[in-house]
């Protein structure tokens, strides 16, 4: 067994009882608005990925509003941009039904959808379309789904669709893990179970998030903007792994 894996664990543990400790000083404090959700989802992140030794590192201008379009790798990718921005995420509804997990990401104003209704996806878009008005990013990983970091997987356009419609701005976040391991070992994808990726994880040394963002754009339709924004994350995860950057 190794023994930093432990020593996280402990630190984890104790990291997940200080997030909901803080999350009833929030509700405390005065009500939990969606702004509150968001700086308290920041906070909880910035923990977690403490506990796990993950050190979060950024190139170019932090978005502050708008539509953030990013691939995926694994779950840490929520804690990674969180802790670097107040946002929200949109998720799968599996999650909200996570032990601890989904309530807090119901607690951090999490947009629940069910991809295989339609209902579900018109009320995830009419409330993209309503907090696209707020001065705080939404986070959207339209590959839909993990990945183990070969490829970015084609990007989904529906869920961009309500950012074009209010001429909201959409940036491109491309996110890489550095590790004395390969990036694969790091991702979660697949039917892998959570908890052995966790302790895989948790075992790792020097783990750092390298978050790269480009430069945000209004596009005329969400098709283009699909495209495009695919096509800077891969050029960015690729700049990335060349000699110096």
């Amino acid at each position: 067994m190794s023994f930093r894996a432990l020593r996280r664990a402990v630190a984890l543990a104790f990291a997940l009882a200080g997030c909901v400790l803080d999350y009833w000083r929030f509700r405390f404090s005065g009500a939990m608005t969606l702004d509150r959700r968001a700086l308290w989802l920041q906070r909880a992140s910035r923990r977690v990925l403490t506990s796990f030794g993950i050190r979060p590192s950024v190139t170019g201008d932090i978005p502050t509003r708008g539509l953030i379009v990013s691939n995926h790798l694994s779950h840490l990718d929520i804690l990674i941009l969180s802790s670097i921005t107040p946002c929200f995420f949109v998720s799968k509804i599996e999650v909200g039904a996570w032990p601890y997990f989904g309530e807090a990401a119901r607690n951090g104003g999490t947009i629940f959808l069910n991809r295989g209704n339609r209902a579900s996806a018109d009320a995830a878009s009419a409330e993209l379309a309503r907090r696209l008005t707020l001065p705080i990013p939404i986070v959207l990983f339209p590959e839909g789904t993990t990945s183990d970091g070969a490829q970015v997987l084609r990007f989904r356009s529906r869920l961009i669709e309500p950012a074009i419609a209010a001429a909201a701005p959409v940036t491109p976040a491309a996110i890489r893990y550095v590790a004395p391991v390969p990036e694969r070992e790091l991702c979660w994808y697949g039917d892998e179970p959570l908890l052995p990726h966790l302790w895989r994880v948790l075992r790792v040394s020097s783990f750092r998030a390298e978050v790269r963002f480009g430069p945000p754009q209004i596009y005329p339709d969400r098709r283009a903007a699909a495209a495009y924004t695919h096509d800077a994350v891969s050029a960015m995860r690729d700049a990335a792994q060349l000699p110096g950057c």
